[in-house]
């Protein structure tokens, strides 16, 4: 006589099935693409977005940098509805119409850039960011019309000027149009200089092109994240034009600042309060 009776349960249970197999923690985990590390987004994001093993600074929206520079993250944006016209009836693989309509829709701004006003250490302070999700943060015309206001309004009110930079470059879609910006901001900063206000720059990775050559490296104090690419045209097509193999970390933020090309490479965490103190020098 067995000891043990096994009863009937009828069907046996089914297996899960491949949506229910997924891991629960999908999506909860970020791995550092400098040193491979896995990290939980939660605590990434308490890190300002900064790998805590190797110091690599993750890319940030236009946004998260606001939130990230002005006091309380308290900001009030203008300007933000000015968008390309298409002068140049531009098609490329796609018509420039047709792109920027899509961009506009996925990123939720109308172009390469947000002018926001609030307070930095409690200084009044306009700050322009720069979205690199917008075509690459593409400077058009838009981007230096905006610019420029900022600027214009800055020595209106007789206030501080932050652009934070991160672009690929002027937009090759308004042509001739994108190059202009160059002068034209420069001349507005030439403007502001004048007035006696501080410009503050701060460059991101990356920061190439036009961008570079025009205001980013115009501040009264030259700024950058660690790791950062700044520089104008591509390592490769330097190392082409000179056939030379280029030293290691070259157009990275410390080499630069190794070279006399920045005033200071700053971690994120401490950004906000080195702002603090430069505009407390800036302003009297």
């Amino acid at each position: 006589m067995a000891w043990f009776k096994r009863e009937k349960t009828g069907t046996l249970p089914s297996l899960p099935s491949e949506e229910e197999r997924k891991v629960k923690t999908e999506g909860l985990f970020s791995k550092c693409p400098e040193c491979s590390h896995t990290l939980f987004k939660a605590k990434l994001e308490e890190n300002f977005y900064v790998c805590p093993k190797c110091n690599y600074h993750f890319r940030i929206d236009a946004q998260q940098r606001l939130r990230l520079i002005f006091d309380n993250g308290e900001y009030t944006e203008f300007d933000q509805n000015i968008a390309s016209t298409d002068p140049l009836n531009f098609v490329d693989t796609k018509p420039y119409k047709e792109r920027l309509a899509k961009t506009q829709e996925s990123i939720g701004v109308l172009d390469a850039l947000i002018s926001a006003k609030g307070k930095i250490g409690g200084h009044n302070v306009i700050v322009c960011a720069m979205v690199y999700e917008f075509i690459g943060g593409s400077m058009g015309s838009v981007v230096g019309e905006k610019i420029t206001r900022a600027i214009e309004l800055a020595i209106k009110e007789h206030i501080g000027l932050v652009i934070v930079s991160a672009s690929g470059g002027a937009r090759m879609m308004e042509g001739a149009l994108s190059l202009m910006q160059m002068a034209k901001i420069s001349a507005a900063l030439a403007n502001l200089d004048q007035a006696g206000l501080p410009y503050i720059s701060i460059m991101t990775d990356p920061t190439t092109g036009g961008v570079t050559a025009s205001f980013a490296m115009l501040g009264d104090l030259n700024i950058a994240e660690p790791g950062a690419l700044i520089g104008f045209a591509g390592p490769r097509v330097i190392e082409q034009t000179i056939r030379q193999k280029l030293p290691a970390g070259f157009q990275r933020s410390e080499f630069l600042l190794k070279h006399g090309m920045l005033d200071a490479v700053i971690d994120r965490k401490n950004l906000r309060s080195y702002l603090c103190q430069s505009l407390d020098f800036m302003i009297s």
